[in-house]
């Protein structure tokens, strides 16, 4: 075995020790929350770091889905989040694809505008919106907040999409048109199932991004029956007398699967619906 294969193995070799131990680590926390969601008692810091309680109990994930209104929390984050991203991808997706097969006049700039806005703090907006949204009975609505939602990734969507179809050979489609395609037919049966990766990756950070909100929800969704996910855990924690952090942690960890469960499932499509976005801009 010559010298530079005996260097490459042990690179590799190091590399993937501080990739596990860099994984061990943040997984460290994760383990803490579930061992503490299983434990009895109202607080997590009457005692040492411990992985696995000595009377392990199911008690705390009863009591938030039974006494607390988590399924009422679940079902407002999970039409917030469905909602924004129809609306979101079904605009970014048009638009993504006119930005990267259509000349027209100030195309480039629209798209400078547009990373400009996504860089604007959206925290600045609040007082705006909420003085719209006040004028025209928007607040405690799902059509207010998705509407804002929508706005604030499509931009994103339009981005890294629009990298993805410019990597789809236009050759492709101009085959398609020879052959008699029309522009629907087009793009409902050619481009789209070719871009499937990045819509389907892309659709997901949008429902991340909505799933996690905290701040827009807790803002504009003012009564107790709109309270998404979010804004629920929140409030189990708002009590200084009646904290339980095993009751937090086993409600951190409800609100974590469905994402969870969504991204086993979509991440065959990660790294070729993220990297081919990012090709191109």
């Amino acid at each position: 075995m010559n010298t530079k294969k005996v260097r490459h193995i042990t690179g590799l070799t190091v590399l993937n020790i501080l990739f596990i131990a860099l994984c061990t680590i943040i997984f460290i926390p994760i383990l803490y929350a579930l061992s503490l969601s299983v434990s009895r008692g109202g607080t997590g810091l009457n005692s040492g770091l411990s992985f696995w309680p000595q009377n392990p109990t199911l008690a705390n994930y009863y009591e938030i889905i039974v006494n607390e209104p988590f399924l009422l929390w679940l079902k407002n984050s999970a039409i917030l989040s469905i909602g924004t991203m129809i609306l979101a991808m079904g605009t970014a997706i048009t638009a993504a694809y006119a930005f990267s097969r259509y000349r027209f006049k100030g195309k480039n700039g629209v798209l400078q505008v547009l990373l400009i806005l996504n860089a604007f703090p959206q925290i600045l907006s609040m007082f705006a919106i909420f003085r719209l949204f006040k004028t025209f009975h928007l607040l405690n609505s799902y059509i207010g907040l998705i509407i804002v939602y929508a706005g604030s990734m499509c931009i994103f969507s339009i981005w890294n999409m629009k990298g993805y179809f410019d990597t789809i050979p236009i050759e492709i489609e101009e085959a398609s048109r020879i052959d008699g395609a029309n522009s629907r037919q087009l793009l409902f049966k050619i481009v789209l199932p070719l871009a499937r990766p990045a819509i389907i990756v892309t659709a997901v950070m949008v429902l991340i991004f909505v799933w996690n909100e905290y701040l827009f929800s807790t803002t504009f969704m003012m009564n107790e029956n709109s309270y998404t996910l979010a804004a629920g855990l929140y409030q189990l924690q708002s009590g200084d007398y009646s904290r339980s952090w095993p009751l937090f942690s086993a409600a951190a960890i409800l609100v974590s699967i469905p994402i969870l469960i969504v991204f086993f499932c979509i991440q065959k499509y990660m790294i070729s619906g993220l990297t081919a976005g990012g090709v191109k801009g």
